[in-house]
């Protein structure tokens, strides 16, 4: 593909995935499908919680919380990438990059801090069960929330802004499927050092905080668990906890991986990095859905009762 190189800095192109641009349109065929596997699985969940009384309990307003996070993070990259395989459609305005890039990175960081109450949920829920609704009223589940809504603001603002201060430089040909940060502030001219810091001291205190949260409330919980007397109960709660963890590893490892290799400027094919930034935003609201939605037995008793009424 061959860019002009006197274009206006007001327009950026992405290249989707640098070196494998003549296999995009077999690339696009998993990311449409895991996109609309994201809309149907996130939305029937939506509806479901909505709609019965009996899953309006702490536990499925965090599901619903993740839900409306995993189809606003999916739906700001996966049209423009999708149109990028499709169509060649590879300019983005730079107030549209900006925007596409907020809206994935404060995300991102809005899920993990809803990972971390979802594994105090169930941490309540299991260990302490008699005290479950008295721990987690309605006031403290909305709080909650919008503690994650703000830690993300708080967070990400600046980094938008800093990007939009700084100049940019011609070439505007961004080597990523969407307008990732640290793809972006290559593309400056200025001394980007202050940002390139402040970016991987957030990311990398936001994944190894969180991550250490889940992973203590996972072995308190697995304790709780070993102490059951039923080799039933016990199996139950094992298979639960090991499909969280599973999804929370693909949410987290190849997040840190693609930024870390992004900074360091590690000697991993581009392609690589890309699709390891494209698997941590795309997978997981696939996934999420199935695994805390399905797996859930008053979510399958739930959508048996929508179907029968």
């Amino acid at each position: 593909l061959s860019y002009p190189t006197n274009i206006s800095l007001s327009e950026l192109h992405l290249t989707g995935i640098p070196g494998l641009q003549h296999l995009h349109h077999w690339i696009s065929i998993p990311f449409c499908i895991m996109y609309l596997i994201t809309l149907a699985g996130n939305s029937i969940l939506l509806c479901l919680i909505k709609a019965d009384p009996s899953l309006h309990l702490p536990m499925f307003l965090f599901l619903s919380m993740l839900a409306v996070i995993d189809l606003v993070m999916s739906t700001s990259i996966t049209p423009k990438m999708l149109s990028i395989f499709w169509f060649h459609s590879t300019a983005i305005s730079l107030d549209a990059c900006l925007t596409q890039m907020y809206f994935v990175h404060a995300f991102s960081v809005m899920e993990s801090g809803l990972l971390v109450a979802m594994a105090f949920d169930r941490y309540v829920a299991i260990c302490n069960p008699l005290r479950y609704l008295s721990i987690l009223t309605s006031p403290i589940v909305a709080a909650i929330g919008l503690a994650t809504l703000f830690r993300a603001v708080v967070f990400m603002s600046p980094l938008t802004f800093q990007i939009r201060r700084l100049p940019l430089c011609s070439p505007a040909v961004v080597d990523h499927s969407y307008c990732e940060h640290m793809a972006v502030l290559k593309l400056a001219c200025g001394d980007a050092a202050f940002s390139n810091t402040y970016s991987l001291s957030v990311s990398t205190y936001v994944g190894s905080f969180d991550s250490l949260l889940i992973a203590l409330s996972y072995l308190l919980i697995l304790r709780a668990v070993l102490s059951l007397s039923s080799p039933q109960a016990r199996k139950k709660a094992f298979s639960t906890c090991g499909s969280h963890l599973c999804v929370m590893a693909l949410f987290y490892i190849p997040g840190l991986l693609s930024m870390y290799m992004e900074s360091y400027h590690q000697e991993l094919p581009p392609h690589i990095q890309v699709l390891l930034a494209n698997i941590y935003l795309l997978i997981p609201p696939a996934f999420n859905p199935l695994i805390y939605g399905i797996r859930t037995k008053q979510i399958r008793d739930g959508a048996r009762r929508a179907i029968s009424r």
